[in-house]
């Protein structure tokens, strides 16, 4: 997702820094080709003429003009702008003081709602919170049946009442005793799966609206597919128009979705939007940082989510046993193995890339490649090693290549490639451990 867009955004914005001298003349061609890459992405225009016009505004004041680099001047103007779109700070959820919060999500049939309930339970549980999910859909039996096999996944309990002819009261009163449970019981977070339908209805809002009044939830969620573009942002207008909504949550945004959404929702309806489902596995449920989202369409990358997704899967521990080992120059192939596997669970090497400054450079020299593949490959060849040879590349001669060429089905070259890439990957790690590279990443974290 914002593939396109952070291209041409990098390809205009690289134009400007270049010019020594900025004018109202080249300004306004930078903003035209700025405008088209907005408009192509499928936000929409009446957001996009205000974009531009306050961009505009401030980009020909004399303050930027008269800059030593007007051009970076530029740049930040136009950061700052698309971070105001986007809802200048973090919304977090609104936890209740007195507990527990009940959070009522809300949207239309096969936007991702039950998968979103799941992810943002499996989110609180691992905070050390006592999660319910309520299966508040009973017209749809599957809907039932897949939050229960989530809540057995997770280990979250699931509140289900089956009926056979369900009304519009049996929902009000599933949500009611799903609340009322949650009270007696203790838990800290009660999630309301409400039932959407494959279009907005009266019918369907009459039932939120009725549910809503029943139980007085914290929060109400908009579940929307980020894939339907601006129709997300339309539904959306409709949703807090007749329910009322405190925020979004968008799913299917690793997609192909072109970025109108993400960039429109706040915008368009004044919510924010507070998380991204960014895969179909629980853990893909990523806080929505207007700030971030805005540097990694700028090209500049997301490095602190980046340090968040190492956090969550790489414990201190491991990591400093692997700087040990790598400043005492006792790094194997064993370990380089195990740092594969914690780079897998960050999520798709695209998806990190994505939040490396220049990742899309990186991402186009790399087109037509599958990392992932690769990979599958480098394991397959350490995995047919011994483990003598895991432990000391150097006893590795021919006849060890060709033995473990054919036990990974792989070739001689590839295992001689393999070699070279851990050694080099030893040495440019070993470079970062430093006290050189320790001094850039403080320098780096304070910038931010």
């Amino acid at each position: 997702m914002l593939d396109a867009l952070s291209e041409k955004f990098e390809k205009v914005l690289r134009k400007l820094r270049g010019q020594g001298v900025l004018t109202e003349q080249n300004i306004t061609d930078a903003l035209k080709e700025v405008r088209f890459a907005l408009l192509e992405a499928d936000v929409n225009f009446k957001i996009v003429k205000e974009f531009i016009d306050r961009v505009r505004e401030k980009a020909i004041g004399q303050e930027v003009l008269q800059s030593l680099t007007p051009g970076h001047q530029v740049v930040k103007v136009v950061w700052d702008e698309l971070r105001a779109m986007m809802g200048h700070e973090r919304a977090g959820l609104a936890l209740s003081s007195r507990p527990p919060t009940i959070v009522m999500m809300v949207g239309l049939q096969g936007a991702g709602k039950t998968t979103a309930s799941g992810k943002l339970a499996r989110l609180f549980k691992n905070q050390g919170k006592r999660v319910l999910l309520v299966a508040a859909d009973p017209r749809r039996p599957a809907a039932g049946e897949q939050l229960s096999a989530l809540g057995r996944d997770l280990g979250v309990e699931v509140h289900r009442t089956d009926h056979a002819q369900a009304s519009q009261a049996d929902v009000v009163r599933i949500c009611r005793a799903g609340v009322e449970r949650g009270q007696e019981q203790g838990f800290d977070l009660i999630i309301l799966d409400t039932g959407g339908r494959l279009h907005i209805d009266e019918e369907l809002m009459g039932e939120l609206i009725a549910v809503k009044s029943a139980v007085s939830p914290h929060e109400v969620l908009l579940v929307a597919d980020a894939m339907t573009g601006q129709d997300a942002v339309t539904m959306a207008g409709q949703f807090d128009q007749k329910v009322g909504l405190t925020g979004v949550i968008l799913t299917k945004v690793e997609g192909d979705a072109r970025g109108g959404a993400v960039l429109s929702i706040r915008a368009a309806t004044g919510k924010p939007i507070k998380f991204l489902g960014v895969g179909e596995k629980l853990d893909a449920l990523e806080p929505f940082h207007p700030d971030r989202m805005a540097s990694r369409i700028l090209g500049m990358g997301d490095v602190l989510s980046l340090i968040e997704k190492a956090q969550e899967t790489i414990t201190r521990e491991q990591a400093d046993e692997a700087q040990k080992r790598l400043s005492s120059n006792t790094f194997t192939l064993e370990d380089f193995r195990t740092q594969l596997g914690q780079v897998n669970r960050m999520g798709s090497l695209e998806q990190i890339l994505g939040m490396l400054p220049g990742g899309q450079k990186l991402k186009q020299a790399m087109e037509g490649d599958k990392p992932e593949r690769e990979i599958s490959r480098v394991v397959a060849v350490i995995d047919s090693m011994t483990a003598r040879e895991r432990r000391d590349h150097t006893i590795i001669n021919g006849s060890r290549k060709k033995r473990i060429a054919r036990g990974s089905g792989t070739t001689v070259q590839d295992v001689n490639r393999l070699i070279k890439q851990f050694l080099s990957a030893k040495k440019l790690a070993k470079a970062m451990t430093g006290s050189g590279g320790r001094r850039q990443l403080a320098q780096l974290l304070r910038s931010r």
